[in-house]
């Protein structure tokens, strides 16, 4: 089945074909590094980070380069107010996002290049502009801006649909309302900006300044990964004006078609708003990870399509804890999915199933877990049809836990079952694999989460090690009244007592 990828650009689903058969080169604009990572930057890094792995797992050569923006106005300004230099506050919060994006499970990139050290490419991206009579020089107080000239592409707005006079008319209203401008025309953008007196700035041919927030991506882009791209892709703010500003200047040098495919994740909303400083609903991939497990966050990202509106649900509990309740159902689904792993683990056998007439439905969904899973994704990246897929998997995996002791009467049909049970572990990674699921070991996924919940609770694991000890040996006496004491007030506590013959082991629940 082919890649279908829905694509802004021609506002329709199509087939990927790449510019060169069996290889993927995909830039994503990254992240502007002034401030910590928030749960929109999760949700694009999440959502391409699975495009990437789900065509690597459909066979593809992909080249992934994301942008790193460590020069930039808000930089600078954030820079002043901490009183700290602008690159050393940029590398301070792109090694804190580094750290948070890989909590979330998302992989490095390829290539990641920053705005700092390509100046040299953005210059010259800048001069073949100027040649080709698509930017000009402007002097200002500050000295010498350059300035990309909109009507020189006849194309532009080709992107966002959007219509060049209606564009004129609001950039003309916004010029009036502040100092006089230096541009040609009103829809004209800045390459480069002078920095006048700041004393943040780059060489250049036109003095000292730093470069204009689209060029920056259009250079880095074409460096390393050539002129012409097989997909471009970031947030669905960035539709206007970054990405119709880096088509203008990147087709204005090199010709259409800067790249095939234009991809767009939706917004995230807080409590069905969208989100932002100004609501006072802005949260934090370190927010979400105090209250969530990663890999749960993750689930529930990948249970909405990408090119749908997310919404956090927020909600406050009677003991003053504030939960994101969708999340918290993703992280029971992400339970059941490592308790799943766990109950095969516990049963399963060496060989592979010699009997094929046993439990032959499970075995097929088994068979064809994987497969599923990469259909779905075949469809526009239809994460929410792959975790149905997941959850069949798990159901048919978890029918073959609970069959497995009915068949210790016939030693060849439960070695079969055993076998079966090897095969459905491999196959649930399998299966998570191209969507970055289930990337813990079992152990470490319960131990942190553990470690959290019982954070979260204020909880001390010593002190219910010490009464599922007491409850163990209530249930050795008989004394069968006490032990369930003592299960009801642990349960009042969260924690769920797990009986397999005389031991026992407790997990804190949400």
């Amino acid at each position: 089945m082919p890649v279908r990828l829905y694509n802004t650009l021609t506002q329709k689903v199509e087939e990927l074909a790449p510019l060169t058969p069996g290889k993927v080169k995909m830039y994503v604009c990254g992240l502007t590094t002034y401030d910590l990572a928030h749960a929109g930057h999760a949700r694009t890094n999440t959502t391409f980070d699975v495009l990437s792995r789900f065509l690597r797992a459909r066979g593809y050569e992909v080249t992934y380069c994301r942008n790193v923006t460590d020069v930039d106005d808000n930089i600078v300004k954030r820079a002043r107010e901490n009183g700290e230099e602008p690159l050393a506050l940029s590398k301070r919060m792109s090694d804190l996002a580094d750290a948070d994006l890989a909590a979330i499970g998302c992989a490095k990139p390829d290539i990641e290049p920053r705005v700092s050290t390509s100046m040299a490419d953005i210059i010259a991206f800048v001069e073949k502009l100027i040649a080709k009579d698509h930017a000009y020089v402007a002097e200002t107080p500050d000295g010498k801006d350059v300035y990309f000239a909109v009507r020189s592409f006849p194309a532009y707005g080709k992107l966002s649909r959007r219509n060049l006079e209606e564009l004129r008319a609001g950039a003309s209203e916004r010029l009036a309302e502040g100092a006089a401008d230096v541009k040609r025309d009103p829809l004209d953008f800045a390459l480069w900006k002078a920095s006048g007196k700041d004393p943040f700035g780059f060489d250049s041919p036109w003095g000292k300044g730093r470069p204009g927030w689209h060029i920056e991506c259009s250079a880095m882009a074409s460096r390393h990964l050539g002129e012409h791209l097989d997909i471009h892709a970031g947030g669905m703010d960035l539709v206007f004006p970054h990405h119709e500003n880096e088509i203008a200047q990147s087709e204005a040098v090199t010709g259409p078609e800067f790249s095939k495919v234009w991809m767009h994740g939706g917004f995230l909303e807080i409590d069905k708003e969208k989100m932002s400083k100004s609501l006072g609903n802005f949260v934090t991939i370190r927010d979400l990870l105090e209250r969530n497990d990663p890999e749960a966050f993750r689930y529930y990202v990948l249970g909405t399509h990408y090119r749908g509106p997310l919404s956090f649900d927020v909600d406050k509990r009677p003991d003053g804890r504030v939960v994101f309740s969708g999340v918290d159902e993703a992280e029971r689904r992400t339970d059941y999915l490592y308790s799943t792993r766990d109950a095969l683990a516990a049963i399963a056998g060496d060989a592979a199933p010699a009997d094929s007439n046993v439990l032959q439905g499970q075995a097929k969904v088994i068979d064809e877990a994987r497969e599923g899973v990469l259909e779905a994704l075949d469809r526009d990246l239809n994460t929410p049809q792959a975790l149905s897929v997941l959850a069949e998997l798990g159901k048919a995996a978890n029918e073959i836990v609970m069959q497995a002791p009915k068949l210790k009467k016939d030693p060849a049909k439960h070695e079969a079952v055993r076998g079966l049970a090897a095969k459905a572990i491999r196959a649930l990674a399998a299966a998570c694999a191209p969507m970055g699921l289930m990337q813990a070991e079992p152990d470490a996924y319960w131990a942190r989460t553990r470690a959290r919940r019982l954070r979260q609770r204020g909880l001390d694991a010593a002190a219910i090690d010490a009464k599922v000890a007491a409850r163990a040996e209530a249930r050795k006496a008989k004394d069968f009244t006490k032990a369930d004491a003592l299960r009801k007030e642990l349960a009042e506590l969260g924690v769920e007592i797990f009986d397999a013959g005389d031991a026992s082991t407790w997990k804190i629940g949400l």
